[in-house]
């Protein structure tokens, strides 16, 4: 059943996606509601995810929450190679095949990422890249309630990605898988709290912007204008898929 719906999800958000490419040049053409619902997550993240995420960099010490980095890390090789596969770059998806089965064995369950050691670089690719070099359109930029930046394209991409984690195919109960994912959350979360300072103007300007250019950059595998890249430096390495 679930799959089914994500059919029917997927082939109406195509169609939408094929007639708003066209039909106008604006990426924001919601901004009222997408202001509105910045304004909701922010108000989420300054009480509740930002003292969480600081309480838990107080007490983790570095090289756990390193090691946590790792594992999640670990399991996004998955979908990236299945997308590198379905973008027809079959180099790449060997490559994060073997990251995935050296640092899920010898890096024990992806706590070290041996692979990085050993020569093997990482590379992230999801099913909203995967569209986009098939020719999908964008759409226009729309904040999603607790989950932050994105365009209609990425927004229908969501579901479909998280069906590729290896987690939920695990053995683990519906609340441990639930405690799994909060823990990724916030370890997301704390990983922003050094970037804050990047942060200038209007706030929601500034993500916008930055969440539309961070696309572009994993789109074009890193390929951009000279422009575009020279003001790229400072935020290339934020994490836009959560907003808190």
């Amino acid at each position: 059943m679930r799959v089914f719906l994500t059919k029917i999800l997927l082939s109406f958000g195509l169609v939408f996606l094929s007639v708003s490419s066209h039909a106008s040049q604006d990426r924001d053409p919601w901004e009222g509601w997408n202001r509105n619902v910045h304004e909701f997550n922010e108000v989420m993240d300054t009480y509740i995810a930002r003292p969480v995420a600081k309480g838990y960099r107080f007490i983790t010490p570095r090289f756990v929450r390193t090691g946590v980095s790792n594992f999640f890390s670990n399991l996004g090789e998955v979908p990236t190679a299945v997308n590198d596969l379905l973008q027809a770059k079959p180099g790449d998806a060997l490559k994060s095949s073997g990251r995935f089965v050296i640092n899920s064995t010898v890096g024990i369950f992806g706590l070290f990422d041996v692979a990085t050691w050993v020569g093997i670089e990482e590379h992230k690719e999801d099913l909203g890249q995967t569209l986009a070099v098939w020719g999908v359109g964008s759409g226009p930029y729309v904040v999603i309630p607790f989950l932050g930046p994105s365009t209609l394209r990425d927004s229908l991409s969501i579901y479909p990605n998280y069906q590729l984690n290896p987690l939920e195919y695990a053995p683990l109960t519906e609340e441990e898988t639930y405690g799994v994912l909060a823990v990724d959350l916030v370890h997301r979360r704390e990983s922003l709290l050094d970037k804050e300072s990047l942060i200038s103007g209007d706030k929601y300007v500034f993500f916008r912007d930055a969440y539309l250019q961070n696309r572009e950059y994993e789109i074009k595998d890193g390929v951009v204008e000279d422009s575009f890249d020279a003001g790229f430096d400072d935020f290339e390495d934020m994490d836009f898929d959560e907003d808190f």
